[in-house]
């Protein structure tokens, strides 16, 4: 991604090996894309906690690490996979142990959280964190002190956090399977990665970055993209966004021959064929084409179709309206308290989150 000056964004000059290929999520040329460097320049500077949203791929831990080195707190960026972490050995690796808290203990270690005091601890996937760990890591940042398992003694921590997800947080309050104390205290400030078919403009200097890349590692000539490669790159729809790029790119220059990629060089799915201008399909109206899919569905019908379409237009209306009850209600035109029952029957909420669920959409009304 390029500032105001045409320079990429910094990154620690360490990392600029290790981490070539994620600085490229940053490379950019598209207005979405400079509006993201924008805001991060804004809170780059503040201490409060940022809850970072994005599909897969799209680069949150990038935007993390730009945070981090655009704010004052030149210390150590740590980053934690919460989605991989040992239930057994979770408190050791978060706070830290001491010598012979437990067997295997044979010496002294800080955790996570003394690692990155005076800098940056970077949460990716915090929606996997298990329910017994939120409350701790909670208590953690109200008190900014930590106890190592097998130790009395309080250790004072100085952090910023930065959380990643790819689901939405609201929805995971409702079924039960996150705090909304956690939540709230994450979310103090948010940012949203706009996916890659959102900012197609940043394609073209994706590409060309990843063909350079790629010919230093590979000791080889940068292959030049013929158009027909370069439209099809442009036009498509890049569900796995940047990391899928990354890894198309990657493919063609390996199989690029007389050092041009032609678009069979790239390992993309096929295109669903265009709809005919004059078919009725191309100008139908919603419901029409509802209608047409039924009529198919009725062919081979699956059990319990009925429910089944419940739930589809359920959880589509759910999702629709970020996962507020009453928006939802009042686009399906029904009750809130039918919304509710649906929303229950389909494991959208908990009879335990519904009490949570009405503090959260009240605030976010």
């Amino acid at each position: 991604m390029t500032d105001h000056s045409g320079q990429l964004f910094s990154q620690p000059a360490a990392s600029l090996t290790s981490q070539r290929q994620r600085t490229a999520a940053l490379i950019c040329d598209d207005p979405a894309s400079n509006a993201l460097l924008r805001e991060i320049e804004l809170i780059a500077p503040s201490a409060a906690p940022v809850l970072i949203k994005g599909e897969t791929g799209t680069g949150k831990e990038l935007v993390a690490r730009n945070l981090h080195a655009r704010s004052k707190r030149a210390c150590a960026f740590v980053a934690v996979n919460c989605g991989t972490i040992t239930p057994s050995l979770a408190e050791s690796e978060w706070f830290g142990h001491q010598a012979g808290a437990f067997t295997g203990a044979t010496e002294t270690r800080a955790g996570w959280f003394e690692a990155a005091h005076g800098g940056t601890l970077f949460l990716d996937e915090v929606a996997d964190l298990p329910l017994p760990m939120q409350g701790k890591l909670l208590r953690v940042l109200q008190e900014s002190e930590v106890v190592r398992v097998g130790s009395r003694k309080s250790i004072p921590v100085d952090i910023r956090v930065i959380a990643a997800t790819n689901i939405d947080l609201a929805e995971a309050v409702a079924a039960g399977r996150f705090r909304l104390d956690l939540y709230y205290r994450l979310n103090a400030l948010s940012l949203r990665v706009p996916p890659l078919r959102e900012r197609r403009a940043d394609i073209p200097v994706l590409v060309n970055h990843f063909l350079r890349s790629n010919s230093t590692l590979m000791r080889i000539e940068t292959p030049i993209l013929s158009p027909e490669a370069a439209e099809k790159l442009c036009n498509y729809a890049w569900p796995g966004n940047v990391r899928e790029l990354e890894n198309v790119v990657h493919f063609a220059t390996l199989v690029a021959r007389d050092g041009i990629i032609q678009p069979q060089d790239l390992r993309l799915p096929a295109p669903v064929p265009a709809a005919d201008p004059g078919h009725e399909a191309h100008s139908a109206e919603p419901l029409d084409c509802i209608e047409r899919q039924l009529d198919r569905l009725f062919q081979n019908p699956p059990e319990d179709m009925y429910q089944a379409l419940e739930a589809v237009i359920v959880r589509r209306a759910f999702s629709h309206c970020s996962s507020n009850q009453v928006h939802t209600a009042k686009l399906l035109g029904v009750s809130r308290s039918v919304v509710r029952t649906l929303l229950k029957r389909l494991g959208l909420m908990s009879n335990e989150g519904a009490e949570a669920y009405d503090e959260l959409e009240s605030a976010q009304d």
